[in-house]
């Protein structure tokens, strides 16, 4: 009887990696994408992916060449720019595509640019367009989804690599970033030269500092979430915690930058003007950030605080101290990987639902997580640094 050989007695030279379409999934992909390097070094490694989560691979070692899904321009229509796709990709000559994505479409694409190898997970009624599938276990569906990726991997005959997060940062980006906090605690302290006086000085309450050695908290906020209300935290809770921090800093000062698109610009404003004191020390981030920039100045958060979010992930991935919060998706599947992360959450009869709405109309997932609940785990990251006297 005949047997079909294994991806790796087939050994291609040439590998297309179909990339996952969100920034949390793309994150969580890192160590298969690095599991696939690992097992062809020498190979030429091509990554497809769309914009908006390209930069997660930008600085990757594991990936020679970045192809851009763009569907607005380039591959726009939904029969042209797949049609077109595939042709581009057929004049490349690639004797494999390993697809992480779960979509249909992506094993299409791969069947008509005639890539021989195409592997991945038999879902989405595409296993015959599959010439290695794989089979999802039960015992799969309710491990993290890391696992979820490697674990494809190995039943094609991989051998899996380190399950570590990998979203490294240029140097560059990292002195941006940091000169940009420093501009931020600058204006912080101009609007407020009281606080700079007794940042020169020290105060009663706590030792003196030496010249320049003041911690400056920098704290990060992602208030949004894609997949809908069930998945945020309130606005004004976020606002009550910005509030405490401020509070709690007040003698040294603290930077506060709520992250974004621009379509969170309503909610980060609202945290702004909530209280007297956070407009001193918040900072708006929403939608003036790319995605290597947002990388780059959560790289230097001390903490990072976070609905499930694809932030949260880059924040993981980045080993930034993550404060997660979650409502009604599951915290075990895509939970923050990251030993650097604490989930905050209520066991609730109905949760997790995984539903964009809740199907109670309550909410109390979330409503009953308190800004002093976070607040408290917060100083657990911090206090390393800074003995706060919030209480």
């Amino acid at each position: 009887m005949f047997q079909k050989l294994s991806i790796q007695e087939l050994n291609p030279k040439k590998i297309l990696i179909r990339s996952t379409n969100w920034i949390g999934d793309a994150v969580m992909t890192t160590p298969a994408v690095h599991t696939i390097r690992k097992n062809f070094p020498e190979s030429e490694i091509t990554l497809l992916a769309v914009p908006w989560v390209a930069d997660i691979f930008s600085m990757s070692s594991d990936i020679d060449v970045i192809m851009l899904y763009d569907k607005k321009d380039l591959y726009r229509g939904k029969v042209r720019g797949p049609l077109l796709l595939a042709k581009d990709l057929k004049s490349q000559h690639f004797d494999a595509a390993f697809l992480l994505q779960n979509a249909f479409e992506a094993a299409i694409i791969a069947k008509m640019a005639a890539i021989p190898i195409r592997a991945g997970y038999k879902r989405d009624g595409r296993g015959v367009l599959l010439s290695h599938g794989v089979n999802i276990s039960n015992e799969i569906r309710k491990k993290h989804q890391v696992h979820y990726y490697q674990n494809m991997l190995g039943e094609l005959g991989l051998t899996p690599g380190a399950d570590d997060l990998r979203v490294p940062i240029s140097n560059e980006m990292n002195l941006w970033a940091n000169e940009c906090i420093e501009s931020l605690n600058a204006k912080r302290l101009a609007a407020c030269p009281d606080v700079a006086q007794e940042d020169s000085k020290g105060s009663s309450q706590s030792p003196q500092p030496q010249q320049n050695t003041t911690f400056v908290p920098v704290i990060g906020f992602s208030p949004g979430a894609a997949f809908g209300p069930a998945k945020r935290w309130p606005v004004e809770k976020f606002a009550q915690l910005a509030a405490i921090i401020a509070h709690a800093y007040r003698e040294h000062g603290c930077v506060i930058m709520i992250f974004g698109t621009g379509d969170d610009t309503e909610t980060a404003q609202a945290i702004q003007e909530f209280s007297i004191h956070t407009p001193l020390c918040v900072y708006d981030m929403t939608g003036k950030t790319d995605l290597k920039q947002a990388m780059a100045l959560i790289n230097c958060c001390d903490a990072f605080v976070t609905n499930d979010s694809g932030l949260m992930h880059v924040a993981a991935g980045l080993n930034t101290p993550v404060l997660a919060i979650f409502g009604s998706t599951d915290h075990i599947a895509t939970s923050p990987f990251s030993k650097q992360a604490i989930i905050i959450r209520r066991e609730m009869e109905c949760s997790p639902c995984l539903q964009t709405h809740c199907p109670k109309g309550h909410l109390e997932c979330l409503e009953s997580i308190s800004a002093k609940d976070v607040f408290k785990k917060l100083k657990q990251i911090l206090h390393r640094n800074f003995d706060t006297d919030a209480q």
